[in-house]
């Protein structure tokens, strides 16, 4: 087996990247760090790690980048979170009386209301927060999005609301839609709770009507749940 690094592509010495049948050579880039501007750094105190590729780090240089992710982490996890949901606001409707960003907040806030903990709140705020951008699998998405903080309960009923909700489409004649599909996890410690939420904060958050919450009420509960000391997750 050769050397891996091998594959890499020579940085130094690239003649060129065609885009849309042209050629973009070296010159064409902007002055800077190899014919290119860095990104600025999050702090004024932080440092760069001047390595092309990972299998040239020390162990000193990945301490450095690790103590500097985890301080990133914590200040942008949240706030980045929020900005992925609120980039959807003034999104058009393909058919309900509210577009799915108004659809978040309205779950949210019915949850609130109904007198859930901030964790639930959070929760049905991001639950269809990947609903445009992957939706055959936003359920899971919302789940990895908030999986580190959140309790299995919550990661289990975000993964599988959407099938939970087919059962409220009993009436509706479409063959991708089967009302029963959920009852094969009938007697899962989660199937009630998931059962509950769909039907008492999803299935009905669909009111043009309603007086919702801004997303600004929200924002101190999202914080406090990404500050939270995160479990580390295994990958199968």
């Amino acid at each position: 087996m050769g050397d891996r690094r091998t594959r890499a592509p020579d940085m130094e010495h690239s003649s060129g990247i065609r885009l849309n049948g042209g050629d973009v050579g070296r010159a064409a880039m902007p002055a800077g760090d190899n014919g290119a501007e860095r990104s600025p750094l999050l702090r004024k105190d932080w440092r760069y790690i001047d390595k092309p590729e990972l299998d040239d780090l020390t162990a000193g240089e990945w301490a450095l980048l690790q103590k500097q992710r985890n301080a990133y982490y914590a200040e942008q996890q949240a706030l980045q979170a929020l900005r992925f949901l609120g980039a959807a606001e003034h999104d058009a409707s393909f058919g309900y009386q509210i577009n799915n960003y108004r659809h978040c907040l309205q779950a949210a806030t019915l949850a609130h209301r109904a007198g859930e903990d901030e964790e639930t709140v959070v929760a049905a705020l991001f639950h269809d927060i990947g609903f445009v951008a992957c939706p055959d699998s936003h359920g899971a998405f919302a789940a990895a999005l908030l999986a580190n903080y959140v309790s299995e309960k919550n990661i289990w009923m975000l993964r599988h609301h959407a099938i939970f909700q087919q059962v409220h489409l009993a009436g509706v004649h479409d063959h991708e839609v089967d009302p029963e599909e959920r009852e094969r996890w009938r007697g899962h410690p989660h199937f009630d709770w998931t059962a509950r939420f769909v039907d008492c904060y999803d299935q009905r958050a669909i009111c043009a009507r309603y007086d919702t919450a801004p997303l600004s009420f929200f924002e101190p509960m999202v914080h406090r749940v990404f500050a939270r000391p995160p479990r580390r997750l295994i990958v199968d």
